[in-house]
């Protein structure tokens, strides 16, 4: 079995949230896709781990906002890689309470949907929820939708273990003389840069500023180990 065939589905790259009780949280989400129109439903996958799963189970309601091209790496971090168990990931990041009374992330999202769940599947390690859509909206139709592949090729990003899509990386990857960070996994590629943080394609790790941290999890230099 190749699974590398997985890796030719389309995806994009979203922020779905949801509430318990007074508390929000929100976490990155590949896996989202309309199931039918009339009415509108709407379906993610979400790993039992996260804390976004037990705040959907215990609501009913989520919403899913589409976030750009343009987005952040620190942005998409918080969100993905932070646990919300651990930080407020809605401190300092502009939002509003939707039709169904979840958070709609509104810093560097071009679109919304928000859902009320009618039905759910166990899929192992990940429940599928169904949502009937209550409303949903554009909130910028200038920018284009950040697409999963664009995530990996261009802003040079990872996928975290509780992602449906996760897969260990080919042997012949790991040989490459690179530098991953110990805390999330992002691995510094001295041929592409960072080049959202203005670090140039060709530039060494060991010439990176002191200061540098991870442009996903703000680890500091210190958490990177090169690859063998």
């Amino acid at each position: 079995m190749d699974k590398a065939a997985f890796h030719k589905l389309s995806y994009g790259l979203y922020v779905v949230s949801s509430r318990k009780n007074d508390k929000f949280n929100g976490q990155i989400a590949n896996t989202s896709f309309q199931v039918t129109s009339e009415p509108p439903t709407i379906a993610i996958s979400i790993n039992k781990q996260n804390l976004t799963h037990e705040y959907i189970e215990a609501s009913r309601k989520f919403a899913v906002s589409i976030i750009s091209k343009s987005t952040p790496m620190q942005f998409i971090g918080k969100f993905g890689f932070k646990c919300g168990r651990d930080i407020n990931k809605f401190e300092n990041v502009n939002f509003k309470l939707g039709e169904v009374g979840v958070p709609i992330v509104l810093d560097n999202a071009i679109a919304f949907i928000e859902a009320e769940v009618i039905n759910q599947m166990d899929c192992g390690s990940h429940t599928i929820f169904v949502g009937q859509v209550k409303d949903c909206g554009v909130l910028n139709d200038a920018e284009e939708p950040m697409t999963y592949a664009y995530y990996h090729e261009v802003k040079r990003g990872k996928t975290p273990k509780t992602s449906p899509t996760y897969q260990e990386a080919p042997e012949k990857d790991k040989r490459k003389a690179r530098y991953i960070c110990s805390v999330c996994g992002y691995t510094y590629d001295p041929g592409t840069g960072v080049p959202d943080s203005g670090i140039n394609a060709g530039t060494r790790f060991e010439d990176l500023p002191s200061e540098w941290s991870c442009p996903i999890c703000s680890a500091d230099k210190a958490k990177f180990e090169k690859e063998q």
